[in-house]
């Protein structure tokens, strides 16, 4: 299969992380085996290290690139590292990762962001592409339930006010011609996990790259985040944050939506409840009235406390889930028949 995995932040890393150890240039026999791997990644930041670069160089913000490489490099020992690595102290180093002034110097020396991102490709011998989303320098502007706006991916990270409608600026901007090229010819598109404001959305809001999705014939996921966000999804249930992105796309585009059904442990409800986030609810009926199929499996993995998805098991889910609809529409095809809709039923 050919994949290409859409979103930002930490929550595609760790998607990224799962997928790489399918990636073959053969086909297997022991399973599904993914031929090609392309990440999309959102190119909104303007905090951190990654807001300062952006200001200081006039360059795109490199945080999100750069936790992507580091997922699918070949070796996560000490080169991957070092790419991790955050300086504590130092006039003007202080805060900023060693991986994202290497794709600032890199920049600089090439006059390229994507030829800087491909060079570090290389550097760490990564299995798949990375792409931004958009070369162009773009930031985010929402409008709240209180009518006001906000501009800015960090502002908008911290409101408290419901978001009405995302919008990006400027609202015509081109996605790279290997970003379309790769979901044109894709056999599975996944969207998430991640913010659903600053993180997914944003990369389906670039010009052109939302109708290449509705045009392509690939199985389509939504992965569901495992905990609200205080400032963008505050009290969202799963059903909610899928109608947010069929309200700013204006269709459903996905066939399955999978989610974790694992109990949280009480001392990660409590660490949680202290930052006024949850376990998103999942309200399947409402899900299944929007025309996704949901699929809910165990898949919360704590991190030093931190809840993530367990990557090996959701990379798997994932493939498997694109394999079997791939599977009934080929024969169908063959027998000149319309391919039987897979069961909704969540298991």
């Amino acid at each position: 299969m050919k994949v290409v995995a859409i979103g930002g932040g930490t929550g595609l890393a760790v998607l990224l992380r799962g997928l790489k150890r399918w990636v073959t240039p053969e086909v297997s026999s022991g399973g599904p085996a993914v031929r090609q791997l392309t990440a999309i990644v959102t190119v909104t930041d303007e905090g951190g290290s990654s807001g300062r670069l952006r200001r200081d160089f006039g360059m795109l913000p490199p945080g999100d690139i750069r936790n992507c490489l580091v997922a699918l490099a070949e070796d996560e020992k000490v080169l991957t590292r070092l790419f991790n690595y955050r300086f504590a102290a130092g006039k003007g180093l202080r805060g900023h990762s060693l991986g994202n002034l290497f794709l600032t110097a890199l920049t600089n020396l090439t006059g390229d962001f994507s030829m800087a991102v491909r060079l570090a490709s290389e550097v760490l011998a990564v299995r798949g592409e990375i792409f931004p989303s958009t070369l162009e320098d773009v930031h985010l502007s929402a409008q709240l339930a209180d009518g006001r706006h906000v501009e800015g991916e960090s502002r908008i990270h911290r409101t408290r006010v419901p978001i009405r409608k995302l919008s990006i600026v400027p609202t015509w901007c081109r996605p790279m011609p290997e970003t379309l090229k790769a979901v044109a010819e894709a056999d599975l598109i996944t969207l998430g996990p991640g913010s659903l404001y600053t993180s997914l959305l944003p990369n389906l809001l670039v010009t052109r790259i939302m109708r290449q999705i509705a045009q392509s014939r690939a199985t389509k996921i939504y992965i569901g985040n495992l905990m609200t966000q205080l400032g963008e999804t505050r009290g969202y249930s799963a059903a909610q944050h899928l109608q947010a992105i069929i309200q700013h796309v204006g269709f459903n585009m996905f066939d399955f939506a999978v989610f974790n059904n694992r109990p949280f442990p009480p001392a990660m409800r409590k660490r949680y409840a202290a930052e006024e986030a949850e376990p998103v609810v999942n309200d399947l009926a409402k899900i299944l009235a929007l025309g996704v199929s949901p699929v809910c499996v165990p898949l919360l993995k704590a991190e030093d406390g931190v809840a993530r998805h367990d990557a090996d098991r959701l990379a798997r889910l994932l493939l498997e889930l694109a394999q079997r609809r791939a599977e009934p529409r080929k024969a169908a095809s063959r027998l000149g028949r319309k391919a039987p809709v897979l069961s909704s039923k969540c298991a």
